[in-house]
């Protein structure tokens, strides 16, 4: 089983990208077509694209964990963190599941996008799935390459809504289920008026609860909230 290329976010929220604790919001059709891809043979192309927030990451990161439970071989690279350097990495990639991740990082960049060209063509041949994410469409990505630009447009192209607050209750609140915390309404509520708005800050911010619940063996509370965050 191949370890991920790079995995740039910190280990709790890797873990936790998992299709159960998804909330699918107005999204549901993707969450689930994309595990069935995972069983299918032959080369899979998927391209998500939509707004921060709504997503991408946690879904491309779900399919990685998900490929490798499964006993696949699975890669996952950050583009937005590589952007600075060499595409050179991309050469090496040939897992039966390849997620890249912010591909609008990297393109309009002459070198990256000769290297993502040969790397889509070689997965293809070698009949691979490949999950690729930006936050624009294919078609309005600053694409300069033509080559590129073309099977960059191939296969399943899919936009991703952003949650509502009241999606971001709910994310919210399963993703403390599934740690084993009961959070009440007017808890997830603060939080959500007092933490950064997006899903990202609000499961940052629930990483320092869980700790600070475990330790102390309190509830969540707002006064223990308060306590815990120093708000």
């Amino acid at each position: 089983m191949a370890a991920p290329v790079q995995l740039s976010l910190g280990v709790h929220l890797q873990d936790a990208a998992q299709f159960s604790n998804f909330h699918l919001g107005k999204n549901p059709a993707i969450a689930t077509h994309l595990p069935e891809m995972l069983e299918q043979p032959g080369f899979r192309y998927v391209f998500l694209w939509g707004k921060q927030d709504s997503g991408k990451s946690h879904l491309l990161q779900a399919c990685y964990h998900r490929a490798q439970q499964q006993g696949m071989e699975a890669a996952y690279l950050s583009l937005q963190e590589m952007a600075g350097g060499s595409p050179s990495p991309l050469a090496e990639l040939d897992q039966s599941l390849v997620c890249l991740d912010d591909l609008d990082a990297v393109a309009g960049i002459p070198a990256w996008e000769e290297a993502l060209f040969h790397t889509f063509n070689r997965l293809r041949d070698q009949g691979k799935m490949l999950l690729i994410t930006a936050t624009s469409s294919p078609a309005h990505l600053p694409v300069q390459l033509p080559d590129l630009a073309s099977r960059l447009a191939w296969g399943l192209t899919y936009q991703l809504q952003t949650l509502e607050d009241d999606d971001k209750l709910a994310a919210l609140k399963m993703r403390a289920q599934k740690r084993g915390l009961q959070m009440p309404d007017e808890v997830a509520r603060y939080l959500l008026h007092r933490s950064p708005r997006r899903l990202s800050g609000l499961f940052a911010t629930l990483d320092v609860l869980d700790d600070a619940s475990l330790k102390e063996q309190r509830k969540l509370t707002i006064p223990f909230v308060r306590q815990a965050l120093k708000w």
